[in-house]
């Protein structure tokens, strides 16, 4: 047995040596593309070591299945099959690593299932480059095949070179041999999932720095493509209900109410310190002035009357990762897609942060679960946020107290923290704090109320009141900026269908709110960002989903949301709601409008093609 264990650990040695290889040579390679240092080369190493070890788990899968059959089928040809499997893996790995690396240059962005739409176009391909250029490549590609098969069959040889000698074993000692073969198994998973927490890997595992090359460099190509095989959809094909140019024609009409212009200054100065809370599922149905319970959330209401209150504002999706899309990058959601959890396609999101660190702003996250949950970290180093605390940055045992991380009051305090450190520096700063505890198990060290869901949506509403008066007590308030507002709805009570799920509240709170007031403006989440910027003056032409509501442009209020089954669509004649896959409207309130849902099959349509083009 102690063969079978070498062998698995040498293999599993000479995979993660090649990987890291490979990431020090595509560094190399592209090395005009940004300039990188020995510590760069580090970071790419450290942040990319576990999607090494996650799809070095994958490669061993054969042969640890293999070496357990050989454990009972004693005349197996152990050696022969291992070379063989060997073999086919160091030419695809090769393929992979040095593919990824030459094209690099070119496209910029990782190898992916995009790049086999270009097999048949090989003749374009070969006439942008030399035939000297080719030769080299593709004896670069033999060379780190040859190699990598080298290794693995030398170890093979090595390590198993006496496993024939375990023939004359009894089946009691091969079944013992078996449950100890067994005990590797949940290790393997483990390198495969990426750890025990909520997240599972994924390619925004590796996103680290500002630098998308250099997170870029840190994912493992083979991972990367075959993460993105399994995401990959021709998404520009679908929902095509009409024609196409007449969809996107109606579509950019209905968008290009996104003037920058300032009918009403909500704040009085142009540069306040910007501190975003993101409420998780905190929709209408608790907040009292939106006709919900007033039991549960008396600070908010508490709060209302001393900032600016939008009362008519609608979530675009029902999922946290869409949300924070919509809500940071003012971007439409997707009922089949998460942008979050597709690093290709989110790379060049505009957003909040990125916006306001171009005008000097250092920018700041903060959550208190796992920041590696369905691409998060990704999203947000990409987007341009400099310094994330998460979980890890909490005592374990304050990590540990709930499913979903650290509770909202430590959080908050935590937040208090960072917002005095920051308060003693001059650089202007933008500070996200996201949420968790208004989430299911919904277990919070709290019991205001006897019903479970709503007491823990009450607990948030005590931490905020904690937040914002905490704030007001320090030297930086007259200062500051707060927007609270809800990541998406509640099912409490509600389900996707109901449109009561997608209204939630948004609250601009802070010394810098010239006075306080109620907006009815009817608008959607992914509409904060543009309405924000112009108000402090930044430019937000890269936003196109993002509708500055407050200017003269913004002639026809209307909203757009989604979920798994469905799109919603609302203005001031109604809503509709239609079923993209039973293909008919299941809701039309107060009578059914032929333009509301022309008007929301042409959005859902064009975003879909306009989805195909992000990449």
């Amino acid at each position: 047995m102690k063969q079978r264990f070498a062998h698995l650990l040498a293999v599993a040695g000479v995979f993660i040596l090649v990987f890291i290889t490979g990431k020090i040579a595509f560094l190399g390679c592209n090395s005009d593309i940004a300039p990188t240092t020995l510590s760069d080369v580090w970071q790419v190493v450290v942040h990319g070591m576990s999607m090494d070890l996650s799809t070095t788990g994958y490669l061993i899968i054969i042969p640890w299945l293999i070496l357990a059959v050989s454990i009972w089928w004693k005349r197996m040809p152990v050696r022969p099959f291992l070379v063989t499997y060997y073999i086919i893996v160091s030419i695809i790995v090769s393929a992979i690593l040095v593919g990824d690396t030459v094209m690099y240059g070119f496209w910029k962005t990782k190898l992916d299932a995009t790049a086999f739409s270009y097999l048949g176009e090989a003749q374009g391909a070969t006439n942008s480059v030399s035939l000297w250029f080719i030769i080299v490549r593709l004896a670069a590609f033999v060379l780190v095949a040859y190699v990598i098969a080298f290794l693995l069959v030398h170890v093979t040889k090595k390590s198993l070179m006496h496993v024939g000698d375990e023939n004359k074993l009894s089946v009691r000692s091969s079944v013992k041999n078996s449950l100890l073969w067994l005990l590797i198994a949940p290790f393997t998973f483990l390198f495969i999932r990426g750890g025990w927490g909520t997240s599972s890997m994924n390619v925004g595992v590796a996103y680290h720095s500002s630098s998308l090359f250099h997170n870029h460099a840190a994912i493992n190509p083979a991972f990367g493509l075959l993460y993105s095989m399994i995401k990959d959809n021709n998404y520009a094909a679908q929902f095509q209900y009409t024609d196409a140019e007449k969809a996107e024609a109606l579509t950019l009409e209905l968008y290009a109410q996104r003037g920058e212009d300032i009918t009403d200054t909500l704040l009085t100065t142009q540069r306040p310190n910007v501190l975003l809370v993101m409420l998780e599922s905190y929709g209408a149905q608790f907040i009292k002035e939106l006709g919900g319970d007033a039991r549960v959330a008396p600070n908010f209401s508490r709060l209302i009357p001393e900032g600016i209150f939008w009362d008519n504002l609608w979530s675009n999706s029902f999922r946290t990762d869409r949300g924070f899309v919509s809500g940071f990058s003012g971007w439409l959601s997707y009922p089949t897609v998460s942008l979050m959890r597709l690093p290709g396609y989110s790379d060049g999101l505009p957003s909040i942060a990125r916006s306001l660190s171009a005008q000097g702003y250092s920018t700041h996250f903060l959550y208190g679960g796992d920041i590696m949950f369905r691409g998060k970290n990704g999203y947000l180093v990409t987007t341009g946020y400099q310094h994330i605390i998460s979980d890890k940055d909490f005592p374990r045992r304050q990590a540990g107290e709930s499913k979903w991380g650290v509770n909202d009051r430590l959080t908050v305090q935590r937040t208090l923290e960072e917002v005095e450190r920051l308060n003693r520096t001059e650089q202007p700063w933008h500070f996200v704090l996201q949420t968790l505890s208004s989430h299911e198990p919904y277990e919070v060290p709290y019991d205001r109320l006897s019903e479970k869901i709503p007491n823990a949506f009450a607990f948030t509403d005590d931490c905020i009141g904690e937040l914002v008066d905490g704030l007001k007590n320090m030297p930086g308030w007259e200062n500051l900026l707060v927007i609270i507002m809800t990541d998406h709805g509640s099912t409490y009570r509600l389900g996707y269908q109901d449109p009561a799920f997608f209204r939630g509240p948004l609250l601009w709170l802070g010394g810098a709110v010239r006075q306080p007031r109620r907006m009815h403006v009817l608008m959607n989440q992914s509409d904060v960002a543009a309405t924000l910027l112009a108000q402090m003056g930044v430019s937000s032409g890269d936003f196109p989903w993002s509708r500055n509501v407050l200017s003269r442009k913004y002639t026809y209020p209307f909203t757009y949301s989604s979920y798994s089954e469905g799109i919603i669509f609302q203005d001031s004649t109604g809503i509709t709601i239609y079923d993209i896959k039973g293909n008919r409207p299941i809701y039309e309130h107060p009578d059914a409008s032929s333009d509301r849902l022309t008007k929301a099959k042409a959005i859902l349509q064009t975003s879909y093609r306009q989805l195909g083009k992000l990449k």
